[in-house]
């Protein structure tokens, strides 16, 4: 409660000063306020598969703080990952506005997770008890800011430990930066009943029926990482490979904006057979698409963390990235090309060997698995 000459507020996470926590509400008489405990800031700003390898966090986060009011800050790109959140109080873009609210706020504990020099530069500004993850130093490099810190800052400097010694997941290594315990708690991803809702009548409409078990294909991937994704020559044949399999199985073709002509091309050269979901809709529409697949066959991309997210079945293939840092949960396989230079996490290569080599037999192996573990899982419910 903050007490000034002029009025006391009260200790509620609801009240803003502004108006009414609803239509003629009166604090005065009001008998279910919410105190607002300690006030949380997490910073996860970028990438879009990060701030969703993050919600797990969030459980360590409000067992140890249960009365606590948690606040969010994040690229606009990645509020939608977030939306429906049951565990963020209060959701902010990052932008000058509220950059500068933040500054004025003090906060008891504050988690700032990405290391980089603009984000450490603004964490520095920010009051707060405590402060766990990454600033920046008075000579504009960036730092640790606590003890649990250190290991994942060092990885970043050190290409032997990440590359080759290192056994931690990111999630883990997230627990560890915040120094709370990890007990395997999974990605939070939450669709709303509408979605859900338009997700079940587009699947009647497309001929996808509950009974059938729909394998996904994630075709695309990152501008960042352009080589996490297959060739369409490699995707064409794998979906050949499964026709054959089955001719009846169910496939259907997912990916954001900047993939609507490679999926078009896959569909073409694949008879037409494959169901194209829409590409254009936005973020929280491609998540509802993503939840048509009981399995999903992607790179490691935000599609992939979408799919872990939904609790989906997934066939990850890895060449550049880390395949030790991604936790599946117990729902998938991950397949590695082998090849004597992965992983790389280079963003250009001229010798692409971690595709060329990649196992399509495998990827079709694993994804029949799936096929035969969901048909147990669905008999069994019967």
């Amino acid at each position: 409660m903050s007490d000034n000459k002029l009025y006391k507020t009260p200790d509620c996470s609801k009240f803003t000063g502004y108006k009414p926590c609803a239509p003629y509400k009166l604090c005065d008489e009001c008998d279910d306020s919410r105190p607002v405990g300690k006030r949380i800031l997490l910073i996860a700003l970028e990438a879009q598969g990060a701030v969703l390898m993050t919600t797990p966090l969030l459980h360590a986060i409000k067992r140890e703080h249960p009365d606590s009011c948690f606040t969010w800050l994040t690229m606009p790109a990645s509020m939608p990952l977030l939306e429906n959140n049951h565990l963020i109080d209060r959701l902010l873009p990052w932008n000058d506005e509220n950059r500068m609210l933040l500054k004025e706020i003090e906060f008891d504990i504050v988690i700032a997770l990405d290391k980089s020099a603009y984000a450490g530069a603004f964490v520095n500004s920010l009051k707060a008890g405590e402060k766990y993850g990454f600033g920046l130093s008075p000579e504009g490099v960036i730092i640790p800011l606590n003890e649990g810190a250190l290991y994942n800052y060092k990885l970043g400097l050190n290409d032997k430990l990440k590359f080759k010694e290192n056994t931690l997941t990111v999630v883990e290594m997230l627990h560890k930066i915040a120094e709370l315990p990890y007990q395997g708690d999974r990605y939070i991803l939450e669709l709303k009943q509408e979605e859900i809702d338009h997700r079940k009548n587009w699947a009647k409409e497309a001929g996808i029926s509950e009974d059938d078990i729909v394998i996904g294909f994630n075709t695309g991937c990152s501008q960042l990482f352009p080589n996490k994704k297959l060739r369409k020559e490699q995707q064409v044949t794998l979906i050949e490979m499964l026709y054959d399999y089955d001719p009846d199985m169910k496939i259907v073709l997912l990916g954001g904006r900047e993939d609507t002509e490679r999926n078009d091309r896959i569909y073409e050269l694949c008879g037409k057979r494959p169901i194209k979901t829409p590409t254009t809709e936005g973020l929280r529409r491609g998540i509802a698409y993503v939840d048509l697949s009981d399995i999903v066959v992607s790179g490691d991309s935000l599609g992939m963390h979408i799919a872990v997210g939904l609790r989906k079945y997934v066939v990850v293939w890895f060449g550049l990235a880390c395949a030790h840092e991604i936790e599946l949960f117990g729902r998938g396989v991950k397949i590695m090309s082998g090849v004597s230079c992965e992983p790389c996490c280079k963003s250009t290569c001229d010798d692409l060997k971690c595709l060329d080599e990649i196992s399509l037999q495998a990827i079709y192996d694993a994804v029949i698995k799936g096929v035969d573990v969901l048909k147990a899982e669905k008999a069994g419910q019967k």
